[in-house]
């Protein structure tokens, strides 16, 4: 897989375009929150000749989805994420209010993710892990084959997803933690929501929430 990692918005924000040999994609988190921004996602995708299958989201806290719209405007792909995070569609804009700043309306999604679905594109896929917790849709895509995981705010370099949003709890969040991310190999590369890649080995061994 080639992964190309940009970070937008106020929030600093991972958003990740996942290719193959084959030139398919998929987009995990568009995060784009400035037209410039939105066009620097379109660059990659168009001068890479990239053909986007699917839109994912590890979760729907509204900075895992600024860029949906402009996506769905731009390539006709709905987005796709856990039905139980679907709720912060409807309260997207007063959320930006609330952090002043300037959105127009959510983009609906096509689908609903589910635990264990494979997530099929090119040569690739990646398997969506349900990790409740920072919210309660939160879901992880996972590559065996690549060693790579795509955590969301579930796991971070030297942290862990917040749990004092609306719908967190910091017991499931654990629990999360302990039965889904823990017993993956030492050897898988964390890509966040937030921050630095990691490893599980890594974060075992320094991460004080572990």
């Amino acid at each position: 897989m080639t992964i190309k990692t940009f970070t937008f918005s106020p929030f600093q924000v991972n958003t990740y375009v996942v290719s193959d040999e084959t030139k398919e994609a998929v987009l995990i988190d568009a995060g784009c929150y400035t037209v410039q921004e939105q066009q620097i996602l379109k660059q990659y995708i168009d001068q890479n000749e990239l053909t986007l299958v699917r839109v994912i989201n590890t979760h729907l806290h509204l900075d895992h989805h600024f860029g949906n719209k402009f996506i769905y405007d731009t390539y006709k792909i709905k987005p796709e994420a856990g039905e139980e995070d679907e709720f912060m569609i409807k309260g997207f804009q007063n959320m930006a209010l609330f952090y002043r700043l300037s959105v127009g309306e959510a983009q609906e999604l096509r689908k609903h993710i589910i635990d264990n679905e494979v997530i099929e594109f090119g040569n690739s896929s990646l398997v969506a892990i349900h990790a409740p917790g920072h919210s309660p849709g939160s879901m992880m895509f996972y590559s065996e084959k690549d060693s790579i995981l795509f955590a969301g705010d579930v796991l971070f370099q030297g942290s862990i997803g917040r749990t004092d949003l609306p719908n967190g709890d910091h017991a499931t969040l654990m629990k999360s933690l302990t039965d889904k991310v823990l017993p993956l190999p030492d050897s898988t590369v964390v890509y966040s929501g937030h921050g630095a890649s990691t490893t599980i080995g890594d974060e075992k061994k320094s991460n004080p929430y572990l």
